[in-house]
């Protein structure tokens, strides 16, 4: 039962990972690079979509994980468990306090109602994103590491 926890919660995680990992070098990035609008359009939807689906990503996965350091606590690898479920709380708690009040801004902007820093602003989230995203990608690799 628990090494069927353990892989599940570490590829929910991974997954996880992923997507954030691809928004942050590839689909950020190549919005960037639209012409026109079309680049800030799909930012727009992007943090209507994602916003509203990666809250319960984030909280599902840091379940699992404080899950799994309760029923392994006795198990090898406990510690690191532990340590990625920190991590984790670590990138809810960026996610809430940074990156959400700028997506909550974002998703709400059109092409004819930009603020005069929107600019400034999707690069403020993006670099906070990078954090998150080494956040979690440390959060991974634990959970990985637990696994042996």
């Amino acid at each position: 039962m628990l090494s069927g926890l353990e892989v599940f919660t570490t590829v929910v995680v991974g997954v996880m990972v992923g997507v954030e990992f691809s928004v942050a070098f590839f689909v950020n990035p190549i919005l960037d690079g639209l012409p026109g609008d079309n680049g800030l359009r799909g930012r727009t939807h992007g943090a209507r979509l994602l916003g509203a689906v990666m809250p319960f990503w984030y909280i599902g996965s840091l379940v699992l994980v404080a899950v799994w350091a309760v029923a392994g606590r006795h198990h090898h690898g406990a510690g690191l468990v532990v340590t990625a479920a920190a991590l984790l709380i670590l990138s809810v708690i960026m996610s809430v306090l940074l990156l959400v009040p700028i997506n909550n801004r974002v998703k709400t902007w059109t092409a004819d109602g930009l603020p005069a820093d929107w600019k400034q602003q999707l690069n403020r989230w993006d670099r906070f994103h990078y954090v998150r995203v080494a956040v979690i990608i440390a959060a991974f690799a634990l959970l990985v590491g637990a696994l042996g």
